[in-house]
């Protein structure tokens, strides 16, 4: 016998979709000693008559909520374009259709001039992960994501491959040392590092972004959640580099995944709620409201993700002078960028701002690297400046299984198989992070020819995630 209401029950009796489903399902999550039954009753009482139940202690907000949107008229939020640019696809016939469809409507901003789609491109809130977006003067908080300046950075070390697999167990060492992994988790007292970015002015740009300098100072240096990772790896170059004075051959490298951890995942959620305040858009649109650059709000969210940006390098950083010290080795180059960022940037003559959220800057001669997952290998790239793109590319293999899927769907074995056959070594991750979750990296490679041009391969060897499966918060 069906116990739950969900939220499809919930639609099926006739509610609108949008947030009065989730006040609903908060509702039903309490019960208050209704049965489901009982409760689907009330729930279409309420429905037909709401003005009866604006008093009531358990469905007044719902009741409201009804009400307001019952009266709500077309002039009350800004119309969306019913004749947008279309926007260029790479890799088109594996991307999933909600994201498609995310662009489709991020299209229809009154404020849109251009917009691409990457070929790991999945469905995400507002802008798809591997959406690109071009506006005229405003910002989308959901048009960057929730983590802020997550970004990528390599170091290739003086270090031949064959020292790697003598010296394993010194390699694990370090990377347990010199890592921390865990949403929410950080570090204490002496163990704290310190960093230029803690004394940036945009600390005192207002009192939200004020209160979270001792959480930012306290994980400054740590990875978090989610997919972020440390991990030392084998990259080729198949030929000499000249411009970054490589010569062909094997070497140890090290490349980190994180972003701007709790700080940046705060700034995203606040600015964001205010930007669904003052940007009344329609329901299918809602996540991608924007704030005016030229308005206070918006140049507090500028200011506020620049400064989220600078402290997700400054964790990098933090991360590879640590290796470097304790491996004693030399850097001979070091190569990072952001992949959920937005800039201001000229197109077809005009400073647009360009939102790449889960996507990688490829103006030309531009440096950027292309992770696959723990056991594909990633990508040291150089952009072409395809103006198609937006001068852009993917971010990485980009999921195939979201994370429920992939926890439902892929066994402990079944993971620790492709591992072995691989030779990598893990420390940490959850199902959530199988290799099996991700596309194909070669495949998206191969869609995005003419955006990039390949550079060197990194292979993983040692990869380090949080070992609870958590997500930032």
């Amino acid at each position: 016998m069906k116990t739950q209401i969900n939220g499809t029950d919930i639609l099926e009796l006739g509610f609108p979709e949008g947030k009065i489903i989730g006040i609903a399902l908060k509702i039903n999550s309490k019960r208050n000693g209704f049965t489901r039954e009982e409760m689907i009753a009330n729930f279409k009482n309420v429905l037909a008559a709401p003005e009866n139940y604006i008093d009531n202690a358990i469905f007044s907000k719902l009741a409201v909520a009804l009400i307001e949107k019952a009266n709500e008229k077309p002039e009350d939020f800004i119309p969306l374009n019913q004749n947008p640019n279309t926007y260029t696809s790479y890799g088109a016939g594996h991307i999933e259709e909600g994201a498609r469809k995310q662009m489709e409507v991020a299209m229809k901003l009154p404020v849109t001039v251009a917009g691409a789609l990457m070929p790991d491109a999945h469905q995400g809130y507002g802008l798809p992960i591997g959406g690109v977006l071009a506006t005229k003067n405003a910002i989308i908080p959901y048009g960057v994501g929730v983590d802020i300046g997550c970004r990528m950075a390599l170091s290739v070390y003086n270090i031949p491959e064959v020292f790697y697999y003598e010296n394993e167990a010194k390699f694990k060492r370090e990377l347990i040392a010199h890592t921390k992994f865990g949403a929410g988790h950080g570090f204490h007292g002496q163990y704290k590092s310190n960093h230029a970015v803690l004394e940036n002015d945009a600390f005192n740009l207002n009192p939200f972004v004020k209160n979270l300098k001792d959480k930012a100072w306290s994980q400054l240096g740590s990875s978090g959640g989610g997919n972020h990772f440390v991990e030392f790896g084998i990259i080729e170059f198949e030929q000499d580099d000249v411009l970054l004075n490589i010569p062909k051959g094997k070497y140890v490298a090290l490349l980190t995944h994180s972003g701007s951890r709790g700080m940046g995942a705060t700034i995203a959620g606040q600015y964001t709620k205010i930007a669904k305040e003052v940007c009344k858009l329609p329901e299918m649109a809602k996540n991608l409201a924007y704030l005016d650059l030229n308005s206070q709000l918006g140049q507090e969210y500028w200011l506020a993700m620049n400064l989220a940006g600078d402290y997700a390098s400054a964790c990098h950083e933090i991360i590879h002078n640590k290796m470097e010290r304790a491996l004693g080795a030399e850097v001979l180059t070091k190569v990072e960028n952001h992949h959920n960022f937005a800039w201001k940037e000229i197109w077809n003559g005009e400073e647009v701002i360009v939102h790449r959220k889960g996507a990688t800057p490829a103006a030309k001669g531009v440096m950027g690297i292309i992770p696959g997952s723990m056991t594909a290998p990633g990508f040291l790239v150089r952009g072409k400046g395809e103006k198609n793109a937006i001068n852009s590319a993917s971010h990485g293999a980009g999921r195939q299984m979201s994370r429920t899927q992939a926890i439902k769907n892929i066994t402990k074995t079944e993971m620790q198989s492709i591992l072995k056959d691989h030779g990598v070594t893990l420390i940490g991750a959850g199902l959530d992070e199988a290799p099996m979750a991700y596309k194909d990296i070669n495949q998206v490679m191969a869609a995005q020819q003419d955006l990039v041009d390949v550079i060197a391969r990194f292979t993983p060897k040692m990869v380090r995630m949080a070992d609870d499966g958590s997500r930032e918060d």
